[in-house]
């Protein structure tokens, strides 16, 4: 085992060590100075700490000048608001760890229109008024139709001083957006046992954040920053994360293969975050403790800034209307054209290793 997993490790027990002698302390009387009881212990902690820090700091750093971004699909539908984007600055969350050098949020910002429902990204037109029963005409029994996606609020609750300091996810209208592979690839983690918390956006719900709950989600390791997660093998030594997904809604598990497009997960609230929101980016190998980050850009949308929000329309597999791609191989197909891949060409935009 090398040196930069082992000095995690030590420092997760020398935690325990620490936090039973301060138990000791007030329970009982512990035998010698409280200096080697308490303070020695403290120190050993805190110079692990440094050392953990440095050490992952040091692993997951760039080496060299980046590649070129690899192309993918956007891994969800509908319009959304991109946050601490790769875009503006690298590393894009402030830390190369956890290979999330080009790592990005977004958070949903739904437009409604006509026919179409208030809330999730991807939802169904609203159902029409109910017809007054004495004009109603008389109707065949007809299947149950397919289920809708779940409608949700039609804004994101914005960021407040005071109150109120916890809001529910439900009040979010990312929460249980569906996530989508972006290439076809091998699902190597899948998990998603971790709850779904109340939202940190009000200032002292941030502070509560930042100065207790993240330091202890660090110290606990990686799945507990990251919550409820997958990460997907597009082959090529690229792997795609998904983060803080919500509890229970996983469609996959470790060893599935999935198509681009397939649904996989819902937009969840788990882990270390202030809302529920996707956080995606691509690293090389499929340990984030070890990983180093690769850049990205996703096919019909880029890399959009902060603040910057985008839309992706719904798959045409999906029920949506078909893509730029599509349309341009249907209208080859009725010219009686052969496509680019029945011409032997290589298709562009195809993502790396799928």
């Amino acid at each position: 085992m090398s040196v930069r997993r082992v000095v995690p490790i030590a420092m997760r027990l020398s935690w325990l060590v620490l936090i039973a002698l301060a138990t000791g302390e007030f329970v009982t009387d512990l035998p010698g100075p409280g200096w080697a009881t308490t303070l020695l212990p403290a120190l050993v902690v805190l110079a692990l700490m440094v050392a953990t820090m440095s050490l992952q700091a040091r692993a997951a750093a760039p080496r060299g000048e980046p590649g070129p971004p690899v192309e993918v699909a956007p891994p969800v539908t509908g319009r959304w608001k991109a946050l601490n984007s790769p875009a503006d600055k690298v590393p894009s969350h402030g830390t190369h760890a956890y290979g999330q050098t080009y790592a990005i949020d977004i958070v949903a910002e739904p437009e409604t229109t006509e026919g179409e429902a208030p809330g999730r990204p991807g939802a169904g037109p609203a159902p029409r008024p109910a017809a007054d029963p004495a004009t109603r005409p008389a109707t065949r029994p007809q299947a149950e139709p397919a289920p809708r996606p779940e409608a949700g609020p039609v804004t994101r609750p914005a960021f407040r001083l005071f109150w109120p300091v916890f809001r529910r996810n439900r009040a979010f209208p990312a929460f249980g957006a569906p996530l989508l592979a972006v290439a076809d690839a091998t699902v190597v983690v899948a998990s998603d046992g971790q709850r779904d918390h109340l939202s940190r956006n009000s200032l002292p719900a941030l502070a509560y954040l930042m100065l207790a709950e993240a330091p202890v989600r660090s110290i606990v390791g990686a799945h507990r920053i990251i919550g409820n997660h997958v990460i997907l093998d597009l082959g090529g030594g690229t792997y795609a994360v998904y983060a803080h997904l919500r509890r229970g809604s996983l469609r996959v598990r470790a060893g599935d293969r999935v198509r681009a497009g397939q649904e996989i997960g819902r937009v969840g609230n788990s882990g270390n975050t202030t809302e529920p929101h996707l956080h995606f980016h691509l690293m090389d190998g499929p340990d984030p403790d070890a990983a180093r980050g690769v850049p990205f850009t996703w096919r019909g949308v880029g890399v959009p800034a902060d603040g910057e929000t985008f839309t992706v329309v719904e798959p045409e597999e999906r029920g949506g209307q078909p893509t730029e791609e599509q349309a341009e191989k249907q209208a080859e197909k009725q010219a009686g054209r052969p496509t680019e891949q029945q011409a032997g060409r290589p298709v562009e935009g195809r993502a790396a290793g799928s």
